[in-house]
């Protein structure tokens, strides 16, 4: 996807459609940089070893149980996913939610699936959650509005985040 936006952005420049200005114009938003740097965050908590650690001690804290592991993984992953990319959260976390349904006895699709909805719910956890939110609160401040602040989206994030942890719990299983 990267390739095929650099290269239609270089067709663009090339035909005469837009200007060499024009056409990297975008890069100097600060929208652009703000995301760019939420990927270099996701890449360091990666890199570090943030994930498998919080992954080992979710997997010492629920043992075998599974109610216990979605408990546990569904609200990490959330607040995980409120500070970074949340498909990149849930790469960190598939290897380690397979080793927790393997040493659990359970199957994997139990908790796969719990934690994506999770990663997906973070996103409405912090204004950097998921990039629309972004986009969203720039508009705001193109238009002459205030834009959001950060922990704007926390409280119904939070709501929709417990409600669909007692659907889980209750009836998604």
């Amino acid at each position: 996807l990267d390739l095929t936006a650099a290269m239609v952005i270089i067709a663009l420049a090339v035909s005469g459609v837009l200007t060499p200005a024009q056409a990297v114009a975008g890069f100097g938003n600060p929208l652009v940089l703000l995301i760019a740097g939420l990927f270099v965050v996701s890449e360091g908590l990666y890199r570090t070893g943030v994930a498998a650690w919080v992954g080992m001690k979710i997997a010492n804290a629920a043992s075998r149980s599974e109610v216990r592991l979605l408990l546990l993984l569904m609200p990490v992953v959330a607040v995980l996913s409120g500070i970074m990319s949340s498909t990149g959260v849930v790469a960190l976390f598939v290897p380690v939610v397979l080793s927790l349904a393997r040493e659990a006895g359970i199957p994997a699709a139990r908790l796969l699936l719990p934690v994506a909805i999770a990663s997906l719910i973070g996103g409405m956890l912090t204004l950097i959650g998921t990039p629309p939110n972004l986009v969203a609160s720039r508009a705001l401040v193109d238009a002459g509005l205030p834009g959001f602040g950060f922990f704007d989206f926390t409280l119904i994030g939070g709501v929709i985040l417990l409600v669909s942890m007692l659907f889980v719990l209750v009836l998604g299983r």
